[in-house]
């Protein structure tokens, strides 16, 4: 039986959507791994999204709450908030009372990627505050620590991520994950996959 990865993300502007896109490959390497990508439900009206000059939202489904027992390991990601995830996510991990109740994701890894406008945006307190939701449900947090290697210490260009999971600078919205961002999602997803692997076939 395949060991199943959801990639589970909320994504305005397409940025947390393409290093998503990148965790899944990652993911999909390890073999017997089935990788999946999920969006969290939109909670603005239309209206609202095309005064933000929003763009469509992709053909990727759009995930219930109780989907998630289905999955052995999961990689959640969303733009920051001053600092958060983004309400949309918030108000979708507000709606798995019935999981939690149950502790039906107790003891199943998780990671986080995420998107700041800026350096000082919440490229780790983004992170670091969305571990609660992690931790009331009993789950496992799997930071990608400093696996990524020589990319982890990059200072000639700029480099989103941390620590605690792949990221990407968004900037006034033009600028798109860089080569570099890309590959750190990669590992991200691989590194997670093969964790939940493992977890998987100890149980």
């Amino acid at each position: 039986m395949a060991v199943k990865v959801y990639i589970v993300y909320y994504s305005m502007y397409g940025h947390v959507e393409k290093l998503a896109e990148e965790i899944k490959k990652g993911a999909s390497s390890i073999e017997g791994v089935e990788a999946l990508l999920w969006q969290v439900p939109e909670t603005l009206p239309e209206e609202v999204l095309g005064k933000m000059s929003a763009p469509p939202k992709s053909d990727v489904p759009v995930i219930t709450s109780n989907e998630l027992a289905e999955a052995d390991g999961f990689v959640f990601g969303f733009p920051t908030r001053f600092g958060m995830m983004a309400a949309q996510f918030k108000a979708f991990l507000d709606s798995t009372g019935g999981l939690w109740r149950a502790q039906q994701l107790a003891g199943k890894p998780a990671g986080i990627f995420f998107s700041t406008g800026s350096q000082g945006g919440g490229q780790e307190t983004t992170a670091l505050t969305a571990i609660t939701q992690l931790v009331h449900h009993g789950m496992l947090f799997v930071p990608i620590g400093y696996t990524f290697g020589a990319g982890m210490f990059e200072m000639e260009k700029v480099k989103g991520g941390s620590p605690y999971g792949a990221g990407t600078y968004a900037g006034d919205g033009s600028r798109q994950p860089s080569e570099l961002e890309l590959e750190q999602a990669f590992h991200q997803g691989k590194y997670i996959a093969a964790i939940t692997k493992k977890l998987k076939q100890a149980a």
